[in-house]
């Protein structure tokens, strides 16, 4: 009890907090000394080890009531099933105090544990912070969402760490504090290094100067800063020295970069590595984390393809698999916009663990127009706590920066400026021109002929199925050259290993075509002087256009063919059906195109607009509402970053080499008795491709699949040495039929 309050109490002193966390951390577990609770753990010891599975949480949540505040004993209710719903714990709580056996436990161990741990009754007795009484009263209740959730994320890591250093017999691993300037003259250096090592580009001065501005605008107070830089400004470079040095300059504890793209983050990972982390020879802690896993280790509903036996098994090692969750405890951490938001408002454990860890600390979102428009309330109210309460800074990075500033949450928020005049750098950047293909005789077929025709094309499709697809047609009509395919469903290795041959295959000027999903369009740095985007809203055009001529290096502009196919796949969510219609007013033959900064101003609010004024849409103001309520399980339930539904996570041995080191991973975590730390699953995220559910649970009833823990699987079935989990050859060869 007194090592998680010490764990806890440290993370909540960031944000003013630490009383109040230190003592829920203390009294979460006094339900364990209750006589039954004892007893069945010796029980249990008796018998080898195990889960004691004696309900112990209300004891706590009845002195969390009696000490602080109702709403706040949702924090030690919560503590292995997730924060509840103010009505569920009224409930709880009126069962704990109305007699019977459940008022008996909790009597009894609270009377056993106070004779230990006399603190368990507080005096003074601690509160939330003084910010949180001078809200507004409209604002106090999401207000207090956003404390709950980050004081639950203390008491939750808190708990995690001090139960696995109990079972490795150390204690709770703590990398002390990390000084921000000197990880900022490691970045300068290396960076200075990079540039001179590069081939020079006709754009590397504007590059530069972006780079400059960033560091200058680094000096101001916290806050919500823009750095809106055309595609090939080199913005991740010029948001990691922002971040690094605005850091420094605050005093903050970490940077967090979320990009929505896994290709984003494995490449910026990898450069941000070279600039940040020590030499492997100095013996010290990396300082990057890429942070990916999909995992989902708190998953309540089991898969419907399982088994009973495999259903008993799971549930078995559920509880300690979720020790393995990362906690974003390092001083520069690379992961998901998805990653990022869907922890921010979740309700479970696992999750959450990592929320605390934001606090003091330079978010950059990386391609920020890539944010749901569904969720936008909340994630710009979010977001906007963060920055006023929790001493958070915002860096928005995007060539096409959405209009935030339009939507009420964010309509008197000081907007700060890194870049003085984007437009002129747009004039000065422009490398390409625009054809457009929007006939209905157009098709993935007649575009894959139509692009076989050059040395070095790049397409981008909208979907999965139809960048398999359009890799069929395109090595059917391609004479010469390499002929590669990207997407989600290729293992995070896979995708590394091709696109560094394409870099590769590009610097030798070799013939080269590829076809991606737009996991490749935004911020992955490559360069073909032709490329074929199908129809999409107008920042994915733009995006896609920032692949061609990148480096200016063409006598000429650079090609971008936007071509609308017949017989391709889109999204069928209100969402994209809004921006596709936004961008048919705005953008096409006749009409601008897609880097005009004027039409985009414009662009946006319509956007946003119609899914206002449309059935079933919004910018997810029934969010804020559940937030309100403080109905945790709701809003977790209501906030899905993903539409179409949840992706699942598949684990492949891909290469005979890596069988032994995947195996043995997959054993750690199947094992209930075995206490896994999250370099389990960071070292598994390079091995994991995704399924849309349904093919998951497919391919579990017909044996293509193994659960292991959470909602991830380890595949047994083929995989395409070009495509991956290919939809096509799988239904193909009769493995399941989709």
């Amino acid at each position: 009890m007194r090592g998680s309050a010490a764990l806890a109490r440290r993370f909540g002193e960031i944000f003013g907090a630490g009383e109040l966390a230190g003592y829920l951390a203390l009294i979460h577990d006094v339900g364990k000394g209750s006589c039954s609770w004892q007893s069945r753990l010796l029980e249990v010891e008796r018998r080898g080890g195990g889960r004691v599975g004696v309900p112990h949480k209300h004891a706590g949540t009845v002195l969390a009531e009696r000490y602080t505040h109702l709403e706040f004993g949702a924090v030690v209710f919560g503590h292995h099933g997730g924060l509840p719903g103010m009505e569920r714990l009224r409930t709880e709580l009126k069962k704990a105090l109305a007699g019977g056996s459940e008022a008996s436990a909790v009597g009894e161990a609270i009377y056993a544990v106070e004779r230990i741990v006399p603190e368990i009754h507080p005096d003074p007795r601690p509160g939330p912070p003084s910010w949180l009484r001078d809200l507004p009263r409209a604002e106090r209740r999401l207000g207090l969402d956003l404390l709950l959730r980050m004081v639950f994320s203390c008491v939750v890591d808190a708990d995690y760490l001090d139960t696995a250093a109990h079972f490795e017999a150390t204690t709770p691993h703590d990398r002390g504090p990390v000084v921000m300037s000197q990880l900022l003259e490691r970045y300068e250096e290396r960076r200075a290094k990079m540039l001179a090592e590069r081939k020079p580009s006709r754009v590397d001065a504007l590059r530069q100067s972006v780079y400059e501005q960033a560091c200058a605008a680094a000096a101001s107070k916290p806050g919500v800063y823009v750095l809106h830089v055309p595609t090939g400004g080199a913005k991740t470079l010029a948001s990691g020295g922002f971040a690094l040095r605005h850091a420094a300059a605050q005093g903050m504890r970490r940077v967090v970069v979320a990009v929505p793209y896994i290709s984003i983050t494995e490449q910026n990972a990898a450069i941000y590595r070279d600039l940040l982390d020590p030499d492997a020879a100095a013996g010290e802690e990396p300082v990057v984390l890429e942070h990916h896993s999909a995992v989902d280790l708190d998953a309540q509903a089991v898969l419907d393809g399982m088994s009973s036996e495999q259903r008993a098994a799971w549930e078995a090692r559920a509880h300690a698999a979720r020790l393995a969750a990362e906690n974003w405890d390092a001083p520069f951490v690379v992961t998901t916009t998805v990653r990022l938001f869907e922890s921010l408002f979740s309700h479970r454990p696992s999750q959450m663990r990592r929320l605390h860890n934001l606090a003091a600390s330079v978010i950059v979102l990386d391609e920020v127009q890539a944010l749901p428009d569904r969720l936008l309330e909340p994630i710009l109210s979010g977001l906007r706590g963060l920055v006023d309460h929790f001493g958070v800074t915002v860096l928005l990075v995007s060539a096409t920066q959405p209009s935030f500033w339009e939507l009420s949450k964010w309509d008197d928020l000081e907007r700060r400026t890194v870049i003085d005049d984007p437009s002129e750098l747009f004039d000065a950047l422009r490398r390409v021109s625009y054809e457009w293909r929007m006939g209905e005789e157009v098709t993935l077929e007649s575009v894959a002929e139509e692009a076989a025709g050059y040395r070095q094309v790049l397409t981008v499709v909208g979907t999965t199925k139809d960048a398999a697809r359009f890799h069929r047609h395109l090595q059917h009509a391609t004479p010469a050259g390499e002929v590669l395919h990207l997407s989600t469903r290729m293992t995070g290795a896979h995708r590394r290993e091709v696109i560094a041959r394409v870099k590769a295959l590009l610097a030798e000027d070799a013939p080269v075509q590829v076809v991606s999903t737009s996991l490749i369009e935004a911020g992955v740095d490559l360069d073909f002087p032709r490329v074929y985007r199908a129809w999409a809203p107008a920042e994915s055009l733009q995006q896609a256009a920032g692949r061609c001529n990148r480096d200016g290096r063409l006598p000429g502009l650079g090609t971008v063919v936007v071509f609308r196919p017949s017989d391709g796949g889109l999204p069928r969510s209100n969402e994209y059906k809004a921006a596709v219609q936004a961008s048919d007013t705005f953008f096409g033959p006749e009409l601008a195109e897609p880097d005009d900064l004027a039409a985009l101003e414009q662009y946006y609010p319509l956007r946003y607009a119609l899914q206002q004024g449309a059935p079933g849409s919004g910018l997810g103001s029934e969010v804020e509402n559940l937030r309100r309520t403080l109905n945790f399980p709701e809003v977790d339930h209501a906030f899905q970053m993903i539409e179409e539904g949840r992706s699942v996570p598949v684990v492949v041995i891909r290469r005979e080499e890596d069988r032994e080191t995947i195996e043995d991973a997959v054993g750690q975590l199947s094992d209930p008795y075995r206490v896994c730390g999250p370099e389990v699953l960071r070292g598994l995220q390079q091995h994991t491709a995704s399924l849309p559910r349904h093919e998951a649970e497919a391919a579990l009833r017909s044996g293509l699949a193994e659960p292991v823990t959470g909602d991830l699987l380890l595949w047994r079935g083929a995989y395409h040495e070009q495509r991956g989990l290919d939809p096509d050859e799988l239904e193909d060869r009769g493995m399941f039929t989709l």
